[in-house]
């Protein structure tokens, strides 16, 4: 996946995933130098997390994929339902409700984690659209209790803002105009 692209998703969804910022940082890190088109979508990026319109999820020593599969299926399909509807959906709530009707995928490295995600999209895929499904009708009929909740650990961003503005101080000076030699 293109940094564009990555920037687009958390645009969109509002969250920046943990694979999110390791796939951003692997073609930083590989990328000999980077396009205009990246210095631009990681600026994007950086302007987003300063404004808290993209939330960095908390990167774990291990990760449970399943976490990732149902969250990425509940922006989805709650962003179907906010684009065409005045319902407005809470992601955490959906993810959690389905989260806890299905098995855990635990990985402690990256190939564990693709075996993981491999595994789930041949065999859990079905019950996890199911379970999403469940969790946002019981969204849609439940009654605002308790409107004083407050979220858990919301992350200030403030590791990736660190990470990308060190990223473009790094590599904009091959972006800045060179000086001409006048005779």
């Amino acid at each position: 996946m293109s940094i564009e692209r990555i920037v687009e998703q958390a645009l969109q969804d509002g969250y920046l995933t943990p694979a999110m910022e390791a796939e951003v940082g692997r073609i930083c890190n590989t990328a000999s130098e980077l396009s205009i088109e990246e210095y631009m979508a990681l600026d994007r990026l950086m302007g987003a997390l300063l404004t808290g319109e993209v939330v960095v999820l908390p990167r774990k020593q291990f990760i449970n994929v399943m976490e990732e599969l149902v969250l990425s299926e509940a922006i989805a399909r709650v962003a179907e339902i906010e684009a065409t509807s005045e319902q407005t959906l809470d992601v955490g709530d959906i993810a959690a409700y389905a989260l806890n009707r299905l098995p855990p995928l635990y990985a402690t490295t990256e190939e564990g984690a693709n075996f993981q995600r491999s595994r789930a999209k041949e065999e859990l895929q079905t019950l996890i659209a199911a379970q999403v499904n469940e969790a946002i009708s019981r969204n849609l009929d439940q009654p605002e209790f308790f409107p004083e909740r407050q979220v858990l650990g919301k992350s200030s961003g403030n590791e990736v803002l660190t990470q990308v503005s060190a990223l473009l101080q790094t590599y904009a000076h091959n972006f800045e105009p060179k000086p001409r030699n006048s005779l």
